[in-house]
């Protein structure tokens, strides 16, 4: 009784064990590509705004770590990337210091809503 019981449950598990698993495949839309792409190129954008000088020095005198705000900046979502570079992008053009203390206070307040500073009490 027992050896068919075992030899019935051997049989069943080499039956599975011999059916291959199927892989499915989807196709990208051209719109889901060039949001990809769009992503990448904003937190690329983003990311050599926090390498320039001027705002690493402005962070640092306001108690964040550059590395932190970098790590930070390459977690955000579509929507907060969207919405950032959209404020960036309406701020004057030449690089003057209300421009710089602008997108400084921008990513200084995405930090603090998320968690990662505690500088507005």
């Amino acid at each position: 009784m027992i050896k068919r019981l075992t030899s019935y449950l051997m049989i069943t598990i080499m039956l599975f064990t011999g059916v291959p698993l199927q892989a499915y495949a989807g196709v990208i839309g051209t719109d889901q590509a060039i949001a990809a792409g769009q992503h990448a190129q904003r937190i690329e954008r983003l990311q050599e705004m926090l390498a320039r000088e001027d705002v690493r020095q402005e962070l640092v005198s306001r108690g964040v770590d550059p590395a932190d705000a970098s790590e930070r900046v390459a977690a955000l979502t579509e929507e907060e990337l969207a919405s950032l570079a959209g404020q960036i992008d309406k701020l004057p053009a030449g690089g003057d210091a209300v421009a710089v203390l602008g997108v400084v206070f921008l990513v200084l307040l995405v930090l603090e809503v998320v968690g990662v500073i505690n500088i507005f009490k």
